[in-house]
């Protein structure tokens, strides 16, 4: 970049961003407002304050770049026929023609579509438009941190005194000016307490509902051991002292304090025992464990609770091009020669000569830097290069097994004699040739509705051209244009005409060049749907989740492709709207949003067309706000453009493309499809499911080794002064049962099945009524067993009783039957932990799971070590084989006691309960730092700010209105001048879709009235752009584009009037 490299620019604008005014005869604050702006408002402020481009060049000491994408924000200085693709930015798929007197501005992340030209670069990094997103989406956390630091006065400051910047930055002055008093009235630290909060993302529902029931089940531990502990110091005691009346002597006193030691490890050890603490475990090995895996399936997960969260999911809001469909635009069917093709034809029905004149007209009449490309990688599908409707139909020419590239070879691009572009004004694309015969052929392509009216003949079966009467075009419109349009494809007719040498035709009268034209065919193209996204979409619903369509394209190829997918249904009571329809409905007469209004759309809304980013991240947060069904709503979405990060950022769970994605929308997601492809999250969605159940399976375990193992202990040390399982025994128990049972039912690989359920949702609680029922059956299995051998076990097996034994008498046969018993136990429940839902077939599928396998049978190992050659450490005594075999007896009879528990039907049992449900209060449950505060939501903070207003007193109210009148009258200073209205970050940087609340916002002036304020304004000044691609945007941001209503409604609605009411 000339005399300036961008790293340069980069650091020296972090370093000291005031030397740059003296340097560079350019503030970054400047350059940072003009590149917000878009079409004829940057040409006014350019010509304004600097003269023209040439001018920037110079103050900027700068020369141009050149590129292909662009990596840096700047302005167009020269070229030709620069066309720049900003769907990165924009979500629109137009190319913009830019020039340096419409349109100059070029922003980072765009690509160079056409022509060429040169630029000076304005703005790198974190100040580029890519870079600003970025910031807003909270990518850079510690430069966010130092914008709410220093960046909030400085705003301020814009807001107030100059009137000509952005509404955005407007807004946010207005923001900070509200936000001083009360600050200064708190206090700093309560204000960054708050921040720090706001800042914290909720806890996923899995935790909220293990942390509790880990807190449950530990009190309960905690007070066995308590007991347990007291009961037998008191036994102890009342024995030695109180029954034998035996003096305390104090040679005798180590021997004591021996007892009270032992009795306080065996009150640790049931305490040990009772605490799950491999529930953590657990969730961290399951959740590690599916996104190693979900990686193989496509899905690169960023955040890991977003693959547990997505197991609840019950919206998912997908984009259409390129997640439903290939992005890639085919030919689906064709009329040629008389006949229709509702498929590819086979190129041996055609004719010979109509198949020359056929790709003759599409190799040349496109642009030759139009091609298709090998693919990149074996197996994917062939590249597309250029205009995509060029593309399909070189893809049809390659679908007819005929080839382009000689074709333009022999006629290369300086050959041709006249090219007319296509525009929107002719809708359609003529190139003429000079044959060798000196005499001319044009061919042209366009719109059937505006080519055919131009043609006279067609070509028929044989080749020849026939009369083509204007009766027999509206036959052809009924039967062949009518019937395509409704399957959702676009038509495109390819045409061609001789003329002769001489007189050589008047090549500029278009009329008459573009006329009595001969059709070669007509073709239906179509960005097909992939072909497993149907079957995907079937599982979805089958699962229980609702898809909907969120799309930029127009309502008819929206709903013609949603039925392909399944989405809609013929005969269903659903809705399809388009944008413009949506905020009508979800608005009142201010230009308000209301969730009631959202809660009469949603859940019948299955298609939203010629949708802006801003109607997307409505659409989300309505849902995921309703109270309109019984659950909170768990919204997924998927997205690819910038545009689509605030959309992504709110979800609760956000997928961004890998491949089409941009980095800004990978920012701000949650998991990233690395292949684009619907059906992948699909397979998210299995994953998210399979954590859920592998938490429940390994919670059944545990919670009937800790039933059993507690009251073992408990029961067995209140009676026998011992405890029957020792404390080394009992930390292996406890290793079995925590870590190697996490690891072993923690990596279970998901099955269809899971998608065959309704999601849990949100307050469904962790151990269902069957779990319950399973680990109360088991423990009663397992602990009239133990008893029985702690009792009887010496008779049965003729053998010394381990009861009773002195303090350190050698490990007894007796104790170490019943320890092994316990533990073989344990490892056949294990397989019966397998299903939860109150199978038969425990034994499903268990060789998919090596893990599993490999530790059930090296437990079994260890534990045959342990009881042969433990010891006095493991305080076992070795075993004869047929004691052995009663042991592992025992324990198989724990798969067969599953199945008696199994047949007894659940909804007999009314008395089991349920554990492990989120309450409504805990939906949200706050961060450990204040486990107490629940977080409030979004409605009941703005009710508590209003009312800690209400209470500060009426002397604040007259600063408000000071504040009010300053920002006012800046407002209506500013009318002159052209508004920032088309630019993207407008409703970036709009408090009302900010992504994180990272200040408390108190609405003491509505934001939509200034909304409103700024219409009016905007009514009142020159149209704001002249560039057609921005349309989607400006419907996003421009909230109430209806004239007549924003007029009628900002009168009553000013600033002072609505504080009034809000307060």
């Amino acid at each position: 970049m000339g005399d300036m490299t961008n790293s340069d620019f980069y650091s020296k604008n972090q370093r000291n961003e005031s030397s740059h005014g003296g340097e560079f005869g350019c503030t970054m604050e400047e350059l940072r407002s003009l590149m917000e702006l878009r079409g004829t408002e940057a040409v006014v402020k350019i010509k304004e304050t600097y003269g023209d481009t040439d001018a920037i060049c110079r103050r900027l000491k700068t020369s141009p770049v050149e590129g292909d994408l662009l990596p840096a924000d700047g302005l167009f200085i020269q070229g030709n026929d620069l066309k720049i693709d900003e769907s990165s930015l924009t979500g629109e798929s137009d190319q913009v023609r830019k020039s340096v007197d419409k349109d100059p501005m070029l922003l980072s992340g765009t690509h160079v579509m056409e022509g060429s030209g040169r630029m000076v670069v304005t703005a790198v990094g974190v100040n580029s438009q890519t870079g600003i997103i970025f910031t807003l989406l909270g990518a850079g956390g510690e430069e966010e941190e130092k914008k709410d630091k220093k960046g909030k006065p400085s705003k301020m400051q814009d807001g107030s005194a100059d009137a000509g910047q952005s509404k955005a930055k407007q807004q946010d002055g207005a923001a900070a000016m509200e936000m001083q008093p009360l600050k200064s009235a708190e206090g700093g630290d309560a204000d960054d307490k708050k921040k720090a909060n706001m800042h914290k993302k909720e806890k996923s529902v899995l935790q909220g509902k293990l942390t509790k029931l880990a807190v449950q089940i530990g009190k309960a531990g905690l007070v066995m051991s308590a007991i347990t502990v007291i009961i037998l110091v008191l036994y102890f005691t009342v024995d030695t002292f109180v029954v034998n009346k035996k003096p305390w002597l104090p040679e005798c006193t180590p021997v004591y304090v021996q007892y009270f030691v032992k009795f306080f490890i065996i009150g640790v050890t049931v305490l040990v025992v009772a605490v799950p603490e491999g529930l953590p475990l657990a969730v961290t090995i399951s959740l590690a464990y599916s996104v190693k895996k979900m990686m193989k399936d496509n899905n690169l997960v960023r955040h890991l609770d977003a693959c547990e969260t997505m197991g609840n999911a019950t919206a998912i809001c997908s984009d259409k091009t390129g997640t439903l469909t290939t992005n890639r635009m085919t030919v689906v069917q064709a009329y040629v020669g008389d006949v229709h093709y509702k498929e590819i034809p086979d190129p041996s029905s055609i004719n010979a000569k109509t198949m020359e004149l056929l790709v003759h007209a599409i190799a040349i009449n496109s642009a030759y830097t139009t091609k298709i490309l090998p693919p990149e990688k074996e197996g994917a599908l062939p590249r597309q290069v250029g205009n995509k409707t060029e593309c399909g139909l070189l893809g049809f020419v390659l679908d007819l097994k005929q080839d382009y590239e000689p074709v333009r070879a022999r006629m290369p691009e300086e050959k041709l004699y006249k090219v007319y572009t296509f525009n929107s004004v002719r809708k359609s694309m003529s190139t003429v040739i000079k044959l060798p015969d000196e005499s001319f052929r044009m061919y042209s392509k366009g719109a059937s509705e505006i080519v055919l009216k131009k043609c006279c003949k067609i070509l028929n079966g044989a080749g020849e051209p026939r009369v083509f009467r204007p009766r027999d075009r509206d036959e052809m419109v009924k039967k062949v244009i009518e019937p395509m349009a409704c399957d959702g494809l676009r038509t495109i007719c390819v045409a061609y005409r001789d003329f002769p040498s001489s007189p050589e035709p008047d090549w500029d009268n278009e009329n008459d060049i573009l006329n009595e034209l001969t059709c070669i065919c007509v073709v239906g193209i179509e960005d097909p749907v992939r072909p497993e996204v149907p079957e995907a979409i079937r599982k979805c619903q089958r699962a229980g989740i609702t898809v909907r369509m969120v799309t930029g394209d127009n309502i008819n190829t929206a709903r013609a492709i949603a039925i392909k997918c399944g989405i809609i249904h013929p005969g269903e009571d659903f809705l399809c709207l388009e944008g413009k329809e949506f905020n009508r409905r979800i608005r009142n007469e201010k230009g308000e949003i209301e969730q009631e209004r959202i809660d009469k759309i949603w859940p019948k809304l299955r298609v939203l067309a010629r949708s802006s980013p801003t109607d997307k991240h409505t659409l989300v947060k309505g849902i995921i706000d309703s109270t309109h069904t019984e659950q909170r709503q768990v919204v997924a979405v998927t997205g690819d453009g910038t545009n689509d990060g605030p959309a992504l950022k709110k979800a609760d769970v956000g997928f961004a493309m890998g491949i089409a994605g941009t980095d800004v929308a990978k920012e701000a997601s949650d998991i990233i499809l690395t292949d684009d492809n619907f059906s992948s999250i699909v397979k998210a969605v299995m994953w998210g499911r399979n954590v859920y159940d592998s938490i429940s399976k390994f919670l059944q375990f545990q919670l009937t080794v800790n039933v059993v193992a507690v009251i073992v202990a408990f029961t067995g040390a209140c009676i026998t002064q011992d405890s029957p399982l020792k404390a080394v025994q009992m930390l292996w128990v406890n290793l079995i049962m925590d870590t190697f049972a996490s690891l072993a039912l923690a990596t279970e690989p998901p099955t269809e099945t899971l998608l065959l359920r309704k999601p849990y949702g949100r307050n469904k609680p962790l151990i269902s009524r069957t779990m319950m029922k399973n680990i109360l059956g088991h423990a009663v299995y397992q602990l009239t067993l133990i008893f029985t051998l702690l009792f009887v076990g010496e008779k049965m097996f003729q053998i010394d009783s381990g009861r009773n034994a002195p303090l350190h008498s050698p490990p007894s046969e007796h104790y170490t039957i019943i320890f092994n018993t316990f533990v073989m136990m344990q490892l056949f429940n294990e397989i019966n932990a397998r299903k939860i839902h109150g199978e038969r077939n425990v034994f499903d599928g268990i060789f998919r799971n090596p893990i599993f396998c490999t530790i059930v049978l090296g437990t079994f190992a260890i534990q045959i070590v342990i009881v042969q050659f433990g010891g006095k450490p493991f305080s076992c005594s070795p075993l004869q084989l047929d004691q052995w075999m009663w042991c592992i007896f025992i324990g198989l009879g724990e798969l067969v006691w599953g199945q008696v528990i199994a047949t007894i039907p659940t909804s007999r049992l009314k008395f089991l309960k349920e554990a492990g449900r989120l309450t409504q209060k805990e939906e949200i449950p706050e961060e450990e730092l204040n486990e107490d505060v629940e977080e409030i939501d979004h409605a009941e903070r703005e009710l508590r700010r209003g009312q800690i207003l209400w209470f500060r007193g009426l002397n604040r109210i007259q600063t408000q209105i000071r504040v009010v009148k300053a920002f006012r009258s800046s407002l209506y200073e500013g009318l002159e001048k052209p508004e920032s209205r088309t630019s993207i970050h407008n409703f970036m940087a709009h408090p009302e879709f900010r992504i994180e609340d990272s200040q408390p916002h108190i609405p003491l002036i509505d934001d939509t009235d200034l909304e409103e304020d700024a219409a009016l304004k905007q009514n009142s000044s020159p149209p704001s752009s002249l560039n057609k691609n921005n349309s989607a945007i400006d419907s996003g941001i421009n909230l109430t584009t209806d004239t007549s209503k924003s007029a009628t409604s900002s009168s009553p609605g000013s600033p002072i009037h609505s504080l009034e009411t809000s307060l």
